[in-house]
Formats: structure tokens, C-alpha cells, sequence
């Protein structure tokens, strides 16, 4: 082998995917690459240049990709060293839709556009790399909207970390009978604003940081003598080592707390992180909205609140954050939202403090349920309460109605539409103790009715917003065990799952509606969602994720974990394709016609990869169907 090519293979074994080809095949690459300069400012390839005819592969020197918006040219990407454009185009056979440019002297290996066609059927590896570029192809579009966050693949990527990749340092940590005096010279010391006490195995027994010291020191007169342990915050929020930061950022969020611990199988710690090691790298303000969101004094500051919250989510577009990750931070953010606003309407109807207020639960369904809204979402919500003594079920719904009204008209003022089908806690069908919904959900699984089996669609996706949780934890156990101990129910449930098939033809491509769309929510998502739920009644689960409820009861009805996973990617691509076409739609859009946006879109609208990856979603759907009609005998 030549010099040059010995030299090239020590690249290449540098970067991905080509450190992992085998041998003949870096050797029938090198044989066809060529090396080309490109001056400062020259372009390598542009939308006008027509269909694209070159692979090109950076050996050195920075490149930039920017798409012209409203006469202005935005830098949508930038791409070093070992990086590789422009796949999508040289796999849909289109032209670039960025003009990519040299941003400095710079070297490409290039091959031509044959090659490149031959190199994915002549090597596994490359075509897997290629095939697999969802994520990086829709970072690209979403980056073009906003350009200032050009390095949203490495955020993105820092979300999806697990905890123990970001910890930077070994936590500082004190024995519980350590005096406060000195715990506050440590810190001092070495410039930590937190201090974690453990007993004897370095397993957590609280945590002290300099908020504390106002709040449980200089306000209540301590002495700076006293034990470390009486003045700590016992029982520290906790995860393990893998859980991912955007569990971590969410856990804080809700908590409204600054730091989480980071402990192993067996308690001991590991790491602490702070709100700063995970925003710092997001950048965005998801910490100070949930924290204005617990402060609000009124429904006014919520109103402008739910904006904030959606422009967050749009710049989280921007930035790339994958879809299930996002729509659990909007889920999150309105959550808050919501358990605030309830807060306030108990409060100025005279409810807090009742024995009443202390003894009920309030409750979302739908999208919210499953942690799965998007930029518009209506309202799906219940109430469930215990009765206190002396009081009917009918005078507990007569105090709690003009509250519930009062909180589903606010909520509508945030942004949240009222239900049109009326599924709120301001309907006394759905304001019930919890003996009532027993009796509800029981004539639902015994009568397996058409009306029935669409409220079950809709309530069995419950979770607890505000109140008495426990309400809600109770109720789900027992929904599940009476769902799963009755498999006529089960069965009927799938029968009617299946009358909604995904959208795909025979002839053509895709089945459209009368509009000449596809329905990404009723006819793309909705046949996981369906499935899921039957599933996961059928295997005990009680998470209410779509995405959890694949997973947790994929073992239960020995489904691969391959075979789940390829159906998870697919209800995320369509996931994100309509979190898309909101972003898009939304742009110039009021917040009163933001909330009614639609999921309708034209598949021939899409690009040539889009499409495909689009039809593969829908083929999973499928296979999603099949494994409920095996199961059922449909």
C-alpha cells in the first residue's frame, strides 16, 4: 500500500463511521477518493448547483452550511474535521438545500455520486451510518430557523447523556454530627456552594447549601455550633448513574430544587450535579420559567407564563432536542402550569383549607397523561376525591364544580382550548369520588360498549396533576387489575384498535384523507398509542408513556427488544415530523391560532428520505397492529 494511502487510513480510523469498515472496503474507498482545496470563502456546494454529484468528506479546515431566509443568509450548521456531506441529498437524489461554504482554507476527500451509491451496497457499515442520519438531517432543518444555536447536535447530546458523563468532580461531603461552623469554612475553602452529609457507608443523609443558611441559620438565630444534621435538608433527590440529564433537569424542574445527588445500585454516592453543570449546557430557560411558574401570583402572570412556555419549547425545536425529550418538558412545564393555576382558584374560591380540598386529586388524561403534548393541546381533565365525614358525594361535587369551572375558563386563558368533547373537571360526569369511578370504570370494562371503549382511550391515561397523588396511584393499581383480569375487554379494546389502520396504499404510497393529507396524530401516532395502552394493560404496566409502556411490557409478551425499539423510533420520527410541521405553521402565528393547529400533512410536501422514512413508520405501525390481531386472534 502507498504512502498516501497508509496515511489516509490513519484519518479515516479516526473518524466515524470509517473506523469501522472492514479493510477491503477503506481500501476501495481510498482508491476512488480525491483530495480537493477549497479557499476561504469559496463555495463547495449550493442548492443552484442542481442535483448533487459529489460525497465530500473534511480532511481539514471549517466548513459552514446557511440556507438564504428573507434575504439573509442564517448559519444552520458548521461541520469539522471527519464530518461528511451532504447525505441527505446524495440519498434523495436532490440538490443541497444549504449553500455549504469554506469558512477557512479547507481539504475534502470527495467521491463521486456513483460511488457513493456503490459504497452503501458494498458496505453495511456506511449504509447504516447513512440510512440513520434522521436526528442529524432534522437538527439541520431546525438549526435553519434559528441560527443562533448552531451547536444544538452537542446540547442535544448532552440531554441525552447519562448523569455519570457530566459529573466533574468528586462531591464534597461531611458527617452528620460535623459542626455548621466548619462545614462553612469547607465550603468556603473550596469554593462549593454545597455540602452532602453521609453516615458511615457514604450513603446520603442530607444535603446543606448556602440557601439553606439563611432560611435555616441566620433567620432562626442558630448558633454555628449546632450538628450539621440539624440544620440539613434531609432526604436529598436522588437518581442513579444512568438515568439521563434530562431526567435530572426535569426531577429539578417539578422539585424546584438546585442540586441532585447521584448515587450507586447500593445508596453510596457517586457525583452531585447543580442546576448550572445542566443548564449551562442547554441554555435555555426552563429553570427560571418553573420557577416563575410556582411563584405566580396571579392568572395573569400564568397567562404570559404559557407563552414563555411555548417559545421555550419552539427554541428547543430550534436547538434539535429530540422528541420525546421535548415533550416531556412541555409536559412538565404545563403541569406546573396547571398545578399552580389550581392553586390560585382554590385559594380565591375559599376551597384551601376545607377538608375537602385535603382529600381530592385533580387528574389530566390524553397527551398530558401520556407526558406527550405539543405546541397546542387542549384541556383533558378530571377531579377524584375521597368524601370527609358527614359530607355526600353530590355536596362534595357542589363545592367543587364553580371551582373546576373557574379553573378550566382560566386554563382556556393560557391556552389551552376547553375540551370540545366536554372531558373536564368542570362536568359533573367527570367530578367523582373515588367509589364513583370505580363503579365508572367498572361498567366501561363489563359493557366493552363503543362509548365505552372511546372513553377508555381517553381515561385510562390518567395521572395525578395536583392534590392528593396517592388518589391517583390507588385508582391506577386497581384500573389495571380489573382491565387485566378481563380479557373480553382486552379483546374488544384491540378489535377497535384496529379499525384504524396507518395510511398506507397498495398502489400508491400513502392512503389520504379528503384533504389530501395524512392525520400525523389520528393515523400515525394513534395505532402506537392504541397498542401501548392494550399492552400494557395486558402486562400490569402502570405507566401511562407510550414510549414506557412498549418497553416495560415488551418482556411480559416476549416481544424483542430490537422489535420494540424499531417501533419506538418510528412513533418518534412521527413524533417529531408533526412537532415539526407546528414549528413551521407557528411562526407567524397568534397564540389564539396557534392553539388550533392541526396535524394534517402532505406527504409529497416531504422530501424524498423524509418520505421513505415516513413510510417505514407507518410499515412498524403495522407490525405494531400485527402482534395485537396475533394476540387477540383478530
Amino acid at each position: 500500500m502507498s504512502a498516501i494511502h497508509a496515511s489516509q487510513l490513519t484519518f479515516f480510523a479516526a473518524h466515524a463511521p470509517f473506523d469501522r469498515f472492514e479493510a477491503a472496503h477503506q481500501v476501495w474507498l481510498l482508491e476512488r477518493l480525491k483530495l480537493a482545496y477549497y479557499a476561504k470563502g469559496e463555495v463547495i456546494a449550493a442548492p443552484e448547483h442542481g442535483k448533487s454529484q459529489r460525497f465530500f468528506i473534511i480532511k481539514q479546515g471549517l466548513v459552514r452550511g446557511a440556507r438564504q431566509t428573507d434575504g439573509s443568509s442564517d448559519t444552520v450548521i458548521e461541520l469539522h474535521e471527519g464530518e461528511s456531506f451532504p447525505v441527505g441529498a446524495l440519498l434523495a437524489g436532490r440538490a443541497v438545500t444549504s449553500t455549504y461554504r469554506a469558512a477557512e482554507d479547507v481539504f475534502c476527500f470527495e467521491l463521486d455520486a456513483a460511488d457513493f451509491h456503490a459504497l452503501l451496497e458494498l458496505s453495511p457499515v456506511f449504509k447504516d451510518f447513512c440510512t440513520r442520519r434522521i436526528t442529524a438531517l432534522f437538527e439541520q432543518s431546525h438549526q435553519a430557523m434559528r441560527a443562533q444555536f448552531a451547536q444544538a447536535a452537542t446540547e442535544q447530546q448532552s440531554l441525552s447523556s447519562p448523569l455519570s458523563e457530566i459529573l466533574r468532580r468528586e462531591p464534597v461531603t461531611c458527617a452528620p454530627d460535623t459542626a455548621l461552623l466548619e462545614v462553612l469554612r469547607t465550603m468556603r475553602e473550596l469554593r462549593v456552594g454545597s455540602m452532602v452529609v453521609v453516615d458511615a457507608q457514604r450513603k446520603p443523609l442530607g444535603i446543606f447549601t448556602l440557601n439553606d443558611l439563611l432560611g435555616r441559620v441566620v433567620l432562626p438565630g442558630l448558633s454555628t455550633e449546632v450538628p450539621i444534621s440539624q440544620v440539613m435538608s434531609p432526604e436529598p433527590m436522588a437518581l442513579p448513574p444512568t438515568a439521563a440529564a434530562y431526567e435530572a433537569a426535569m426531577a429539578m424542574a417539578r422539585a424546584g430544587f438546585r442540586h441532585v445527588l447521584v448515587t450507586e445500585t447500593d445508596g453510596t454516592l457517586s457525583g452531585i450535579l447543580s442546576e448550572r453543570d445542566l443548564f449551562s449546557l442547554q441554555r435555555v430557560g426552563l429553570r427560571q420559567i418553573s420557577g416563575a411558574l410556582r411563584q405566580a401570583a396571579d392568572v395573569e402572570t400564568l397567562e404570559v407564563l404559557s407563552r414563555d412556555i411555548r417559545a421555550l419549547a419552539r427554541n428547543m425545536m430550534a436547538q434539535g432536542v429530540a422528541a420525546e425529550q421535548l415533550t416531556l418538558f412541555i409536559s412538565t412545564l404545563n403541569d406546573l402550569l396547571a398545578a399552580r393555576l389550581i392553586e390560585l382558584e382554590c385559594a380565591a374560591s375559599g376551597l384551601t383549607g376545607t377538608a375537602l380540598h385535603d382529600n381530592l386529586c385533580w387528574l389530566v388524561m390524553g397527551s398530558g397523561g401520556r407526558f406527550e403534548q405539543t405546541l397546542n393541546t387542549d384541556q383533558d381533565n378530571a377531579v377524584i376525591f375521597t368524601l370527609p365525614d358527614g359530607m355526600s358525594a353530590d355536596e362534595a361535587r357542589a363545592m367543587l364544580l364553580p371551582v373546576a369551572l373557574r379553573i378550566n375558563q382560566a386554563m382556556a386563558r393560557c391556552g389551552f382550548p376547553l375540551c370540545k368533547g366536554n372531558i373536564m373537571a368542570s362536568n359533573p360526569k367527570w367530578c367523582l369520588s373515588f367509589e364513583e369511578w370505580q363503579e365508572v370504570f367498572t361498567k366501561w370494562v363489563d359493557r366493552g360498549s363503543p362509548e365505552a371503549l372511546l372513553h377508555a382511550s381517553i381515561f385510562f391515561d390518567f395521572r395525578a396533576l395536583g392534590g392528593q397523588r396517592k388518589l391517583a396511584e390507588k385508582l391506577r393499581n386497581w384500573l389495571t387489575e380489573l382491565a387485566r383480569s378481563n380479557s373480553r375487554f382486552l379483546h374488544q379494546m384491540a378489535a377497535n384498535a384496529l379499525r384504524n389502520r396507518p395510511p398506507l396504499g397498495v398502489v400508491r404510497d400513502f392512503v389520504l384523507n379528503d384533504a389530501k393529507r395524512i392525520d400525523l396524530k389520528l393515523n400515525g401516532l394513534a395505532p402506537f398509542v392504541d397498542a401501548a395502552r392494550i399492552f400494557s394493560l395486558a402486562a400490569g404496566v402502570t405507566s401511562t408513556s407510550t414510549i414506557q409502556r412498549l418497553r416495560k411490557s415488551a418482556e411480559a409478551l416476549h416481544v424483542p427488544e430490537g422489535e420494540v425499539e424499531a417501533w419506538i423510533d418510528a412513533f418518534l420520527f412521527i413524533q417529531m415530523l408533526r412537532l415539526r410541521h407546528h414549528y413551521e405553521a407557528s411562526a407567524e402565528l397568534s397564540e389564539t391560532e396557534i392553539a388550533a393547529l392541526d396535524n394534517l400533512i402532505d406527504p409529497a410536501a416531504l422530501n424524498e428520505l423524509d418520505r421513505r422514512i415516513l413510510k417505514e413508520s407507518f410499515r412498524q405501525a403495522r407490525k405494531v397492529q400485527a402482534k395485537l390481531a396475533l394476540d387477540y386472534q383478530l
